[in-house]
């Protein structure tokens, strides 16, 4: 059986690539491979240019004796979160901040990243989006201007799906809020998101009742219970360290 981990990274990665945040510069490509299922060399070409995500999974993959980074446990260890970040070594963690994002950043926020580490930082999309991106911006120019609408919208939100609307599902989402100075997650709230274009989606079949995975609006893939889980475990955990320190 062929490893799907490929079509799970380009789930994750399409909308933002649509919108010109990261990647290369052929969304229309990656939608096309994921929405028929095909995984060739020319997938893993598009995938190895997102130079944010990219790096993490060489560093997951590595810490963990697995050889392909597009391994499907690797991919969804970085979205979703798994078992696999807790047994990525805090040296090796360093050792890729420090080398990726030593010289974009002044001495001070160095430091400031550089104490992430040791403080139990995880090689997860949301440590990304809450203290990585603020500080060492990872995305083109042209993305919006706004940090905290940034955050929000790039973390990976999960929501569960109240009505489907043809190409829109609407659903409950806990949006990311600042109260107090400090990053918390409001109480749920009902939002549109996309999951279709050109009448083509990731989740065609999607149900009320059930959970889904969101990046930029759109609808990535279904979430079972314990990914749901996991997936908030670590965002509610980069959210408490990102507190530490804001």
């Amino acid at each position: 059986m062929i490893d799907d981990g490929p079509l799970l990274f380009a789930r994750y990665a399409f909308k933002p690539n649509a919108l010109g945040f990261c990647g290369g510069d052929d969304d229309r490509a990656l939608f096309s491979y994921t929405t028929t299922a095909t995984i060739d060399p020319g997938l893993l070409q598009l995938e190895r240019q997102f130079e944010g995500a990219f790096p993490y999974l060489q560093l997951i993959a590595h810490a963990n004796g697995i050889t392909d980074p597009f391994d499907r446990r690797v991919v969804e260890a970085y979205w979703v979160g798994n078992g696999l970040l807790d047994r990525v070594d805090m040296g090796l963690l360093y050792d890729s901040l420090h080398e990726r994002f030593r010289a974009k950043t002044t001495k001070p926020t160095w430091a400031w990243l550089a104490s992430k580490v040791p403080a139990g930082a995880r090689p997860h999309h949301s440590f990304h989006v809450f203290e990585i991106y603020p500080r060492a911006g990872m995305m083109k120019s042209g993305a919006v201007d706004h940090v905290f609408e940034t955050m929000e919208q790039c973390r990976i939100r999960w929501g569960r799906v109240t009505s489907v609307q043809g190409p829109e599902l609407v659903v409950d989402v806990q949006p990311l809020k600042l109260e107090a100075g400090k990053l918390v997650l409001a109480a749920p709230g009902e939002e549109t998101i996309r999951r279709w274009v050109d009448g083509k989606g990731f989740v065609d079949d999607v149900l009320p009742g059930e959970w889904v995975s969101i990046h930029w609006g759109w609808a990535c893939d279904r979430l079972t219970s314990s990914q749901k889980q996991r997936l908030e475990r670590y965002t509610r955990w980069h959210l408490e360290l990102c507190n530490q320190t804001l």
